[in-house]
């Protein structure tokens, strides 16, 4: 089981439903704050941002494999991608601040050793570890070395390399580990999801499975939760102003106050009581078939099949004991609709 700032992450916990802020400040750290204080609102165990510069992220270059030709991103080259999407480092001592002081945990996803280095002073709770970097070992065991929890996203991965994220922590002495189960497609099909990955995760590594989330609706984190995940990453905005490259794929307060309570509805709904019944259920046992007699009895009468019948309520004798009764002899006078009782029968000697 992980912590975070006193919060634990598991099965037997509410879920941890992660605010993803990313590049939805558009640019104003303002907003950036609004953004922040609007999640706490609206139900998020944490805020998430995003700690890399262009220069950490790529090269200024136009040719041909820097450039984005498809999807929501098209017309770009990688180096003005990230530099109109970064959260700059200057930022990020008042945003940590500001978090805290709202009561609300912040941590990032880094992208280099320079942005661990910052969010080390910044005495960061956890490290976020991107889909796209789950490779860099480097940058992963630079991270785990820091024993603070590891969250990594899983997105384009094969086992073999979810495997190589996985031992490296631990090679560091950092077990402290949640996979994201993640599709890394913006934004993305819930069909693409193939949430019973979740389960495959869980029994492959034994570790916290969480979802991090591209859809653009609350169904498959819902689902998820069923299915085992103990935490919900999604991209959250203030507003539905386009406020940069991922609000495509982002939720606003309104919606993401509908995750939180989604969340813990699917989670109370999925818990197990190892089939103990719940007892709103007491009420309508009555309801259930018992045996009742169908006609008026006097005592002695030996008893046959008709004159007693499998009805409901559930007063009587449960359904199960009909054949046994059969032969059996009353023990006093019956109506019809009284409820047969093993006080109203006994046996022949």
């Amino acid at each position: 089981m992980l912590e975070i700032n006193g919060r634990k992450i598991g099965k037997c916990q509410r879920p941890y439903i992660i605010a993803e802020l990313s590049a939805n400040h558009g640019g104003d750290i303002q907003r950036a704050k609004e953004s922040i204080k609007a999640a706490k609102e609206s139900g998020a165990s944490a805020v998430k941002i995003q700690t890399y510069t262009p220069d950490t992220m790529t090269l200024n270059s136009f040719k041909k494999d820097f450039l984005i030709n498809e999807g929501i991103w098209k017309g770009y080259n990688l180096y003005e991608l990230y530099k109109m999407a970064q959260t700059p480092y200057e930022w990020h001592e008042e945003l940590f601040r500001f978090s805290k002081k709202i009561g609300l945990t912040i941590f990032s996803t880094p992208f280099d050793e320079t942005a661990i280095d910052l969010l080390e002073e910044l005495d960061t709770p956890a490290y976020k570890i991107a889909s796209f970097e789950i490779t860099d070992i480097p940058l992963i065991k630079y991270a785990a070395s820091k024993h603070k929890p590891m969250l990594i996203s899983t997105g384009m991965s094969n086992p073999k390399e979810i495997e190589d994220a996985i031992n490296c922590c631990i090679k560091e002495g950092n077990e402290q580990i949640l996979l994201f189960h993640c599709i890394s497609k913006y934004p993305a099909n819930i069909t693409d999801y193939q949430l019973g990955d979740i389960k495959f995760l869980q029994e492959k590594f034994n570790v916290e499975i969480g979802l991090s989330d591209h859809t653009t609706s609350n169904m498959a984190a819902s689902l998820s939760i069923a299915l085992g995940a103990t935490a919900i990453e999604k991209h959250f905005k203030l507003d539905n102003k386009e406020c940069g490259p991922d609000s495509s794929f982002s939720i606003t307060p309104q919606k993401f106050q509908s995750l939180v309570k989604e969340c813990d509805l699917s989670f109370e709904a999925s818990r197990t009581k190892n089939f103990e019944r719940p007892e709103s259920e007491n009420v309508n046992k009555k309801f259930r078939r018992s045996i009742y007699f169908v006609k008026d009895l006097p005592k002695g009468h030996i008893l046959t099949k008709n004159d007693i019948k499998r009805i409901r309520p559930g007063y009587g004798i449960d359904p199960k004991y009909f054949d046994e009764i059969i032969g059996m002899k009353l023990s006093k006078n019956v109506e019809r609709a009284e409820a047969v009782t093993w006080f109203s029968l006994e046996k022949i000697k």
